[in-house]
């Protein structure tokens, strides 16, 4: 009890102290960051032979990214209520127009493409557009697929991706900081027929994922998990977990990081019960979208590597975060975690943060930011 009422007073003073740097910044004469803000990309670190450009602009608090089988960019939000178009009508891998498809949803952060239909997960439920990419400026009524999720607004938007099985895999993440629900769809991985039957608890444990893709190879499900608050600035660990199958346990809200107990539920079963992550990820980096770079753009040492998008920590005294990392493997075990491109937190205030990455079929990596309402196209030329 004394964790959650102390967890509501600093949520007040962190909100209280973002508004107070706004009007400081404003009466600075410096705007707060916004999607009309200068993008100064040449603060962008990057890996020797890595050039970063725009893609797309005016792209109001983009969020999770979707490919069309035309070429479409699908983009989703969460506080804006939108879905997006984003259009490279050209080719010259600069987007001309950004198309509003829907608005006035529950954060519908979750999209996803798939026989030429979209599927838009909102807080408590999932639709399909069909043959979307035929109706961009006048998209047919959705089909309702799915509409008995929970809705709870903590931890609640999604993302979501269609697996090797050709099930459709929907995340829940738990109501609360740590707690245990009674409803065991809280703190999983669901996944259900692309028709919103047969739907099954996947794998559990999980506090909040935002991010997951599958091995090119082996299939197998990896996917970020965003650790717990209250802990200190160096604990929890964020995690990149992987799941070799169905049914597993990944630890919440009993164990973080695979060997650190919950001060309230650790007692109650220990860590060596669960899977471990398969690497400890930043404290508080809020390791959000990640994919495997199955492109062929990029040198051959990042064939089949997860790049990660960490979209920066809120409540840790030094800011970490604001990035993207990479994450190499090596049959399938990971050999080291990496930051790929930073420049986006400059004098402990962030510009920019990154939400998504998405792998181009020109091998190009996209890259999605909703507080300054871009896309970023990352690219390799020796």
């Amino acid at each position: 009890m004394r964790e959650r009422q102390k967890e509501k007073w600093f949520m007040k003073i962190c909100m209280v102290a973002w508004a107070g740097m706004c009007l400081g910044s404003m009466l600075m004469g410096q705007a707060p960051t916004s999607g009309n803000q200068e993008l100064r990309l040449d603060l962008i670190q990057l890996p020797p032979g890595f050039q970063i450009s725009v893609y797309a602009r005016g792209v109001s608090g983009a969020r999770s990214m979707t490919l069309g089988s035309r070429g479409t960019l699908f983009v989703g939000t969460r506080g804006e209520g939108s879905v997006y178009a984003v259009l490279d009508q050209d080719g010259d891998q600069k987007a001309e127009e950004v198309l509003t498809l829907v608005t006035e949803l529950n954060t519908p952060n979750g999209v996803v493409f798939r026989d030429g239909d979209l599927y838009v997960a909102e807080t408590h439920r999932v639709w399909r557009y069909q043959d979307i990419e035929s109706h961009l400026r006048n998209p047919s009524q959705p089909v309702l697929i799915l509409d008995n999720l929970p809705k709870d607004r903590r931890h609640g938007w999604k993302f979501i991706a269609f697996g090797p099985d050709g099930w459709l895999y929907v995340p829940v993440g738990a109501p609360c900081n740590a707690c245990r629900p009674a409803d065991e769809r809280y703190a999983s991985l669901l996944r259900m027929r692309p028709d919103g039957t047969g739907l099954e608890v996947f794998a559990r444990g999980i506090r909040n994922t935002v991010g997951f893709d599958w091995h090119p190879e082996t299939e197998e499900l990896w996917f970020t998990d965003n650790g717990r608050d209250w802990l200190g600035d160096d604990l929890p660990p964020d995690e990149l977990n992987r799941a070799t199958g169905a049914g597993l346990h990944f630890g919440y809200p009993y164990c973080h990081g695979g060997d650190i107990p919950d001060p309230e539920f650790g007692q109650e079963r220990g860590c060596q019960e669960f899977t471990p992550p398969a690497r400890k990820l930043g404290p508080h980096v809020a390791a959000i979208g990640m994919r495997f770079y199955t492109g062929d753009m990029f040198p051959e040492e990042y064939r089949n590597q997860i790049f990660i998008a960490e979209h920066g920590s809120w409540n840790r005294a030094e800011p970490l975060g604001y990035r993207l990392s990479l994450v190499r493997l090596e049959k399938g075990q990971v050999t080291a975690y990496e930051v790929f491109a930073e420049g986006w937190l400059q004098g402990g205030r962030p510009w920019g943060r990154p939400v998504d990455v998405l792998v181009m079929p020109d091998g190009a990596l996209l890259v999605s930011d909703n507080q300054a309402s871009v896309i970023y196209r990352i690219t390799y030329q020796p």
